[in-house]
């Protein structure tokens, strides 16, 4: 069992995790203030909510740093189980919440919790258990890809029926990464990869919602005002902000012109706001953390520690890419949140709780903190 240096944690993952919580605490206010008072009669809604998160996350997050991960191990089995529950919870009626034509979450209370967010959660940590265990047979078709391919395929069936297809995606692609990095030989990553894009592209056909945001991502302006006009608000946004941006605060967008601009599309009001010098802030903290999560990987003494800060640390970078890219129209419009910053009290939640399962780990590793 690897030695651990209770007193000694990556300082400078905590330093760029907190800057980008402030950032986002700031940011969903900012974003939020207009919509928050005709909605809600109060410009602190969005505010309030984010910030008692922010410091759940910041009180999980210190919990799990001080949590040795690897007891974690011992509860992937339940966790995978809970998360396929509370999945198929979100369609059974006085359970489920539905907004926009989407039944993603599971109302506690006042609040809403969302369930997929459990189901990456308990993937990675499932995953990195059993990879660990099994140890050569991973490079197996039948041991090493199939149970896995199996599992991501019953979390992606389930929320793609919500639907969700940018989260769905996500799980498919934090599989790839974890046995990618696992060792699976790549003939087999390919293989589980030539009927499955047969049948994401017939969901797309399916869904005349889905395909209208594939063309409309090929050519927004041939429907701006309809399947466009998010692609091309943010383009507005990011190209009005310039080098320095508007100044905080000052966003044009948020007048309504962006649905819902303290979640998905956040990035572009920070573009709007902060400008050039903002979002390239953003986008070297996330690199910054990215860098710290691979190093802790790569240096971590055991397979099962190398595999969970490997899956933790995709799974950031899979969503800060997906909703960057989003924003900035390289790819089509994805209802997927950019970590730390965007509105939601469940992703946030979790994230933080993932930062701190990472900062446990790197109590194991031998690398400098500065």
């Amino acid at each position: 069992m690897p030695a651990r240096n209770k007193n000694n944690i990556d300082f400078t993952l905590l330093v760029t995790v907190l800057i980008l919580l402030a950032i986002g605490v700031a940011m969903v206010f900012s974003a939020s203030s207009i919509s928050s008072f005709m909605k809600y009669n109060d410009r602190y809604h969005y505010l309030k909510s984010q910030g008692f998160f922010a410091i759940l996350g910041i009180l999980a997050m210190m919990f799990m740093s001080k949590f040795d991960y690897r007891i974690l191990g011992r509860f992937a089995g339940a966790l995978v189980l809970l998360s396929i529950v509370l999945l198929i919870a979100v369609f059974i009626p006085g359970i489920g919440y539905s907004a926009n034509n989407a039944a993603r979450w599971i109302k506690i209370g006042d609040q809403t919790m969302q369930p997929s967010e459990l189901a990456k959660f308990a993937l990675i940590i499932f995953m990195a258990k059993s990879i660990s265990n099994k140890k050569e047979k991973i490079r197996s078709f039948k041991h090493g890809v199939l149970p896995y391919v199996i599992l991501a395929g019953i979390y992606f069936v389930l929320i793609i029926l919500e639907p969700n297809l940018s989260m769905a995606g996500s799980i498919l692609m934090i599989t790839f990464a974890m046995l990618f990095a696992a060792g699976t030989k790549i003939i087999y990553l390919l293989g589980w990869l030539i009927p499955l894009l047969p049948a994401i592209g017939y969901i797309i056909m399916k869904k005349p919602y889905m395909l209208a945001r594939i063309t409309s991502y090929m050519d927004p302006w041939a429907d701006p005002l309809n399947t466009g006009y998010q692609a091309i608000q943010s383009l507005y946004a990011l190209g009005s902000g310039g080098i320095f941006g508007l100044g905080l605060g000052n966003s044009r967008q948020k007048f309504f012109y962006i649905p819902e601009p303290q979640n998905d599309f956040i990035f572009a009001i920070i573009g709007e706001e902060l400008g050039f010098i903002g979002t390239s802030t953003i986008v070297i903290l996330f690199l910054m953390l990215i860098w710290r999560g691979l190093r802790i990987a790569l240096s971590c003494p055991d397979t099962f520690g190398c595999l969970l800060a490997t899956g933790i640390t995709c799974m950031i970078a899979i969503q800060a890419t997906l909703n960057i890219a989003v924003a900035t129209v390289s790819v089509p419009t994805t209802g997927i949140s950019l970590p730390f910053i965007s509105s939601g009290g469940s992703s946030l939640l979790f994230v933080m709780a993932n930062m701190g399962i990472l900062l446990n780990i790197s109590k194991t590793v031998k690398i400098g903190r500065s």
